[in-house]
Formats: C-alpha cells, structure tokens, sequence
C-alpha cells in the first residue's frame, strides 16, 4: 500500500502542551539523581533492571478495556478503562495509572509500528496528562490485577490539529529494588481527531459476511419431503442466542453494510425450519432446532430489508483452488457455474430481495490471471481483491480508489488490506478489541487525510469472523459511521466509482500467489472425485421417473465439495467427498439384477429368466436388460448371441423378464445379464451364471417317438371300442333283434377278428412309463409377457 508523506505539514504545538513537557523533563531530573545514588552492590537489582530492558514490556501489564468514545471531538469526555497486572516478584507501592498523549501519528507504516511495539517501556510516550486525572494504588501485590477508571475532559488533553495521536496509559510506581518512581507498564492505542467534518469524506463500503462451513450430506428421506440429513448440529449453535450468525446479524441490522451471503448457508437454515434429521454416528436423530431456524431467518429478512445483498455462488466455491488445480479436470467449471445459477432461486425466496450476483470474492482477495478467467466464466465481471495482492507499484503518495480496470470488461475492486484484516486473530479478550477498534479508526482516518481527492474505499473482512471479532467490527463501523470524516457506501456504487488513472491495474503473476494459500487450496484429485460422481450421477438419473429427487440433493452437495470452508480442513473434506460419492454408489445399488445358479436345458429351446430388483422408492425406467451368450454355437439368445429388452420396475419391486433361448449342441454355455441404460451405458454389476444343455442321443429320440407313437395307438384304440359299443346299443334296441345270437358269440369272433399289434399296443397304452424316458430338467416356463412387478420381499 502507498504511503503518505511522512509529514502532513507543520505547525507550533499549543504553549500548554510546551509548558507541561518541559515541565516534565524538569520533574524527570530528580530521578536521574536517583539513578546515581543506586547502590551498585544491588546485583539482584541490576539483573532485573536489564530482564526488563531486554524484554522492552516492564513488570506491570497495562490491559485497556474500554476507550470511549472511540473518536472524540469537542466538548467530549474521555473515559478509559481497564486492569493493571504485577507480573513482577516484588510488590508495587506508590503507583499511578495515568493517560500520556504522545506525538501526532502521520503515515499509515508508523501506526503499523506503534502497534507493534505499544507495551515497550523504553520508547518515550509523551507527558502524562497528571493533576486529578489519574488512579492511584497504594500498592499492587505480585500476580493480582487491579481496575482502573480514568475520564478527562479531551480539552484537557492538548490535541492540535487534526490527525491520529499515540494515546498511552501507563502505570507508573516504585519497587524495593528500585526505589524511585518510573513507568512499569505501558499500553498505547490511538486516538482519532477531526472534531469538525471533512471537506472531503471517504466512501467506505465495509463487506459484511455471512458464510459458514458446509453443514447439510447429500442424504435424504425415502419420504415425500425428502428429509434432509446435517452432519452435525454445528448451525444450531451459530445460530443460537450469542452464537456467531446470531451476533452477525444481530449486530449488522443497525449498521449500513453491504451484505455478502452464501446461499448454501440461507438454504441450510431454511431445511432447518422444517423436519430434518442430524446424523450421529452410524444413525441420524431427529433434529429439534425449526423455531430457532425461524427466528434468525425472520431478523435476517428484516436486517436486510432495503439493503444491498451480494450473493455468493452456492456454497462459497474456492475459486483459487479451482483455478490451480480444477480447470483440468473435465466438467469443472461447469460444477461453478451451477453454483451460480441457483443463486437466484434460493436467495430471493428466502430474503424477499434481489440479490447481486456479478462480484467474484477469492480467498483473501488475492488473484493472479488464473483466478480472473474462472471467477468470470460463470458471469462474475467483478472480482473482489486486495491490496495485498494487486499491490501499487506506481508509488502513489496515497491509497487509490478502489475500482480497478484490469481487461476484458472486468473490474478488479481492491479492499484495503489493512482495514480488511484488523480484527483478525484473538479478540475474545476486551483488551484486544479495542485495541484493534482504535487501530482500524486510525488507519481510516490517516487514510482520508492523504489527500484531498474524493476516494471509494472497500473493507472485506475474513470470510468467518468469530463472535468476539464481529463485535469489534460493529464497533469500529459504528465509530466510523457516526465520525466525521466518512460515509458509508454500496459495493456496487463503490465498483462503478471513478478508477485513478494512476493506480495500478495489472493483474499479479501466478508464481506471486501466496504459498501460504496455495498449500491449503482443493487438489487436484478432489475435482477428479467430483467429476467421477457426477459422471456416476448421470448415469442414474436418467433410469429414474422423479430426476428431481437425486440431481438436487447431490448437485447442491457436490457444490459444497468445492466450498472456501473446506480450506485447512483437508480431511473433512475428502471424508465428505467419499460420503456423498459412498451414498449415491449405494442408491444405485438398489437398482440391479438378482444373481442366478446354473441353469439346465433339456431340449432344443427354453425360456430363462432374469429378475430385476427395485429397492428404490419410485419406479425405474429408461432401463435395457441384455442376455448374451458367451458360446453363441452351442447356444443362442433369441436368434442370435444376445438379446434386449426393455426394462420398467415399479418402485419397491422386483421383475422378471424372459428370454427365449436353443440349443445347437451339448454342454455347458456362458451367459451373462447386464442391465443398460438407452443411451449404451452399463449400468450396475452383471450377472453371470451356466446354462448347461444335456446330451441329446438318437436313441433318446427313438424311445421319445415310440412312446408318442404308443400314445397315439391307444388312442384309436379308445376311438373304435367306443363307436363298436354305440353300434351295439343301437342294434339292440331295433326290431330285428332276433336276427342276431343272444350267447354274445358274435362279439367274441369280432374280437378275435382284431389284429394281434392293435392289441398290444392298446395293452401298452396303460403301461408304466420306463427309466429310459427322457424328463425334463426344468419346469416348462410360461411364456407369457412378464407383468408390472411384485412386491420385494423385505
């Protein structure tokens, strides 16, 4: 970042102030009497005297709490608070804490190294304010930490012209070692002044985040809502009175922010608003959290009513790492760009705004040309960077605008670095956080005094802030909104501000990225397993009647395999890709073919049949069952080696489809069953079994046709016996009866009269069947079309 002159002009400090440090330096004489009268048998003394020059910080710790208000003007009186610490092994008698102010601060490097060494005794810290603006103890014993409360009218504190002051608060005292007064503690901060407004404010847009790590699985119910499944009950606690979301949203509603929102989180918390299920361990419980997730939709809609939202692509995809490592990889980009179409459906109805969805946000703002091209493939034709990366090199006596040109019709919006990343780290403690609230102030205010030009200024915090760093946020853009020398601004007003033609609009190199980034971006095999599961779920979802059911759940989920979230989390991430791949392997499972034993054909042609499960709760089609023969000379499928048909199975039903096959010669023949779908794709495992053709003689067929041959005789045999016996009765009831014997010796010639083989083979009609005919092996198979589907048996 370009720096102002080191000096902004100069001008006579007020005569008080001149009086009271010479006053101080005349008050300091005594004390170097002192210094020579120090025994130098002391060794003990000396020792500790040099710990602590060494070490820069004396024995006591300085802690503030509080400084309000944070930028003063006239007439106002400022309060600060805190604790003062004996870290030391002797006790502290005598003390005092009071306030310093030290000299004006004038460039943006030197408050970066105040703040650096802003405990360090021995870097002088301006004259004490005195008089009746100070806390006295008596004495502070060793390892005990003791308040203090100081209010002093800013009057009374010489501030000039206007600028950034050094502010210390030390604790001053003696020791038994050191038997004279002298600083032992020290903590410096800053203190904005500019008690009139500026002839020219800064715009200052200040992005406020709302993303989170990803939450939902790809698992659903088999139930008509499709109840979604969490990975844990994590968001229920973001989202919980003093949670982080909460204290986001919260604190963001009274602050004029530009909101920038992950849909993938919106999405989350509206599935919680309904049933849902969390999965623990092996098993899921139900989840009991639909009135919280509620609430904090309600306040969100209301906190950004009439505000400007930029929405993220789905889930927060990691840009970088898709940039370095995805591009390669097919179907990639196209995961991104699914991302950002879905943005509008989710956003819109859930919030009741439109949102913005022409802003690209990589990691940490830093770019390089890769990064460019995959943030505007899907659209974006803004990208937010940062000065960090896209850093001046023209030596500008002062921070540009931030809207950058930099080709092809897209606009780089650098955020200022120093803002964008002073409440990072620790600020759970309330010391910390107002060190960095007067910090990010001061930085803002030096920033606007550099020049004179009218300046569009853009803060892009940390993605995640904690709850502790975005209650120090809100306090820092509450300060900033309510001084003197800002005004708040949209991103999108911000990006279409007038670029400074002399800042610099050349896109950083790729070998210039952070190493430290790139070891945490995706791998390279991270987009393979994205790309192999979507491969895996095309090929399923085209069997289905509902598409709907699997392409959502699973496209939102492999959008969260993409996500930022996942950066220094390398092992979730690659368990939550083998999950969601694991899940839908399973589900295609559910779809397959039942395996078979060996099959025996007796005879020239059978019918084998094939049964096809649906464990699925809807009906499957778009389905071709193929039967090949391995050994198409020894058996044929149909009148070739295979044959298709096709295949629709009712959700939770099995079905069997029959093949017609013959046998050409003896033995044992291969086939195999393997379901397609109508576009040529193998689809599940195949089922392989034997078909073994018993042997088919000559004789075999000899006694097959004398046995028919048989059959047949002693059927005629039934037919002449029967018409003799009507004739009989016919002529038995006529009027000639006494032309015929009465002894039935006629029907005894008429018998003797039959051929000796008629007899016999009337006689063998009722024989028993012998061992040497053949049966057969199978069951005869209807051949009948094969119906809708039963009912599997579970």
């Amino acid at each position: 970042m370009a720096e102002a002159a080191d000096f902004q002009g100069t001008s006579a400090s007020p005569a008080r102030r001149w009086l009271r440090r010479t006053a101080a330096l005349l008050a300091g004489a005594p004390l170097l009497a002192a210094l020579v009268q120090v025994p130098t048998g002391s060794a003990h003394a000396d020792a500790q005297a040099s710990t602590q020059a060494d070490a820069g910080s004396g024995p006591v710790s300085v802690a503030v709490d509080s400084l309000s208000p944070s930028a003063p003007t006239d007439g106002d009186t400022l309060t600060v608070s805190g604790t003062v610490t004996n870290n030391g092994k002797q006790a502290v008698t005598d003390a005092h804490v009071g306030l310093r102010v030290g000299p004006q601060v004038t460039t943006r490097s030197r408050i970066d190294s105040v703040a650096q060494d802003s405990d360090d005794v021995r870097t002088p810290a301006g004259p004490e304010v005195g008089g009746k603006y100070v806390e006295k103890f008596a004495k502070l014993t060793p390892g005990v930490a003791e308040p203090f409360t100081i209010s002093v009218p800013v009057d009374q504190l010489d501030l000039g012209r206007d600028g950034v002051y050094q502010l210390a608060v030390s604790l001053s005292g003696q020791t038994s070692a050191q038997p004279w007064e002298q600083i032992l503690g020290i903590q410096r901060t800053f203190l904005p002044w500019q008690p009139g407004e500026a002839g020219t404010k800064t715009r200052t847009t200040y992005l406020w985040p709302l993303v989170s790590t990803v939450h939902m699985t790809a698992e659903t119910g088999a139930n008509d809502q499709q109840t979604p499944v969490f990975l844990n009950d994590d968001l229920a606690e973001e989202i919980s009175p003093g949670g982080r979301l909460d204290q986001m949203v919260s604190l963001g509603k009274d602050l004029d922010v530009t909101w920038v929102i992950d849909p993938g989180l919106l999405a989350a918390v509206d599935a919680m608003t309904r049933s849902y299920k969390v999965r623990s361990g092996s098993s899921t419980t139900s989840g009991t959290h639909q009135a919280l997730a509620k609430q904090w939709l309600a306040e969100l809609q209301q906190a950004v009513a009439g505000k400007e939202v930029v929405a993220l692509p789905f889930a927060d995809p990691d840009l970088a790492s898709l940039a370095h490592n995805g591009t390669n990889v097919t179907g990639s980009l196209s995961q991104l760009k699914t991302a950002t179409d879905v943005v509008a459906n989710t956003v819109e109805p859930i919030l009741h705004v439109r949102p913005v969805t022409d802003f690209a946000w990589p990691v940490d703002g830093a770019i390089d040309p890769s990064i460019v091209k995959v943030a505007t493939s899907a659209g974006a034709d803004k990208v937010i960077a940062r000065s960090d990366s896209l850093q001046e090199t023209g030596g500008l006596p002062y921070t540009p605008s931030a809207p950058r040109p930099i080709g092809g019709g897209t606009t780089a919006v650098v955020a200022d670095a120093r803002l964008s990343t002073a409440f990072e780290g620790d600020l759970t403690k309330a010391s910390a956080s107002t060190l960095a609230t007067q910090r990010f102030l001061a930085q803002s205010l030096t920033l606007g005094l550099q020049t004179g030009k009218q300046r569009s200024i853009v803060v892009a915090p940390q993605r995640m802030p904690s709850a502790s760093q975005a209650q120090a946020m809100a306090q820092a853009v509450t300060a900033l909104q309510s001084g003197t020398w800002s005004q708040a601004q949209d991103l999108t007003a911000a990006a279409a501000a007038k670029p400074d033609p002399a800042a610099t609009t050349k896109v950083p190199s790729a070998s210039s990225y952070p190493s430290s980034l790139r070891k945490q971006e995706l791998p390279r095999s991270a987009f393979q397993q994205i790309a192999r599961t979507q491969d895996k779920l095309d090929n399923f979802k085209v069997i289905l009647a509902d598409q709907s059911r699997v392409v959502t759940p699973f496209g939102r989920a492999m959008n969260r395999e993409m996500s930022t979230s996942w950066r220094g989390r390398a092992m979730e991430a690659s368990s939550f890709r083998s999950g969601v791949e694991s899940y839908l392997d399973d589900l295609t499972d559910q779809v397959k073919l039942i395996d078979k034993s060996e099959t025996k054909l007796s005879g020239r042609s059978a019918t084998i049949p094939v049964t096809v499960q649906n464990n699925l709760v809807q009906p499957v089609d778009h389905l071709v069952l193929r039967l090949s023969s391995t050994n198409p000379t020894r058996l044929k499928i149909g009148d070739s080696a295979y044959e298709e048909q096709r295949v629709s199975v009712s959700g939770g039903h099995s079905q069997s489809v029959k093949f017609t096959t013959s046998a050409n010669a003896n033995g044992r023949a291969t086939v195999v069953a393997q379901l397609y779908t109508e576009d040529g794709q193998k689809y599940g495992e195949a089922v392989t079994f034997d078909v073994k053709v018993t042997e088919i003689t000559a004789t075999v067929m000899l006694v097959i046709g004398g046995g028919v041959l048989l059959l047949v005789l002693a059927g005629f045999r039934m037919y002449t016996q029967r018409k003799r016996a009507a004739a009989r009765e016919a002529d038995e009831d006529g009027p000639d009866e006494a032309d015929g014997p009465d002894d039935g010796t006629e029907n005894q010639e008429g018998s003797e009269d039959r051929p000796k083989g008629e007899s016999e083979a009337a006689s063998g009609a009722d024989a028993p069947e012998q061992p040497s005919d053949p049966a057969p092996d199978t069951a005869a198979e209807n051949a009948d079309p094969s119906g809708t589907g039963e009912r599997v048996d579970r």
